[in-house]
């Protein structure tokens, strides 16, 4: 594969500014004149390669949830298709081990998501992509469900599933605010409880599901 061009390598360039300054100064931070200057450029030059403010905001949404299979490609179909953000083959143990680790940990990812569904309020293309971002999770959440409990019903699943990725979320915003292993232990807790509860379950709780790796 060649060398990319100059203008798409400013384009990353730019893309991943945005999201810097996103997770730092939040949506209403993130002017085109900070952007350019975190870049090293002129404003004009960012408009030239990324188009105006609410363009580049959606394509750094675009890339923010889906990487680099968003850079060329706009159908969020396709995107999704060629990277989800959790691997639908996965464990409902190694799902809830990111849910309540890696997903929970404070971070300046974090941070841009909270920016990126702030902006999505008015911008309804981010509105789209963080939503559809949401519910791809929510899919593969429901489908390692249905592998690990087949006597569940699909809407069960469904119903489960959307209820431990609710509690993750919640989990997640709570610890910008306070992080506290016991909290995250008992979110997740939690989470386990329900999956439980659900047809094909022993009624028993693992140890090494509850208690995250901290």
């Amino acid at each position: 594969m060649g060398r990319p061009s100059l203008a798409a390598e400013r384009r990353r360039q730019i893309i991943g500014v945005t999201i810097q300054c996103m997770a730092v100064h939040g949506v209403a931070g993130t002017t085109l004149e900070r952007i350019a200057d975190a870049a090293g450029m002129a404003r004009g030059h960012v408009r030239h390669y990324v188009g105006n403010r609410e363009e580049l905001l959606t394509d750094a949404a675009r890339f923010f949830y889906f990487g680099e299979a968003a850079m060329d490609e706009k159908d969020l179909d396709r995107i999704m298709a060629a990277s989800p953000i959790i691997d639908p083959a996965s464990t409902v143990e190694e799902a809830l081990e990111y849910l309540f680790g890696e997903f929970a940990a404070p971070s300046a990812d974090n941070a841009a998501a909270t920016a990126f569904v702030d902006a999505g309020r008015t911008i309804p293309e981010i509105h789209t992509i963080v939503l559809r971002a949401y519910l791809s999770f929510e899919t593969a959440l429901t489908d390692i469900l249905h592998r690990a409990h087949p006597d569940a019903a699909p809407r069960e699943c469904r119903r489960v599933a959307y209820a431990v990725l609710a509690t993750a979320i919640g989990n997640t915003f709570m610890t910008d605010l306070e992080l506290s292993p016991e909290r995250i232990a008992d979110a997740r807790s939690a989470a386990t409880e329900l999956i439980g509860r659900m047809p094909g379950s022993d009624g028993g709780v693992n140890p090494s599901v509850v208690r995250p790796r901290l």
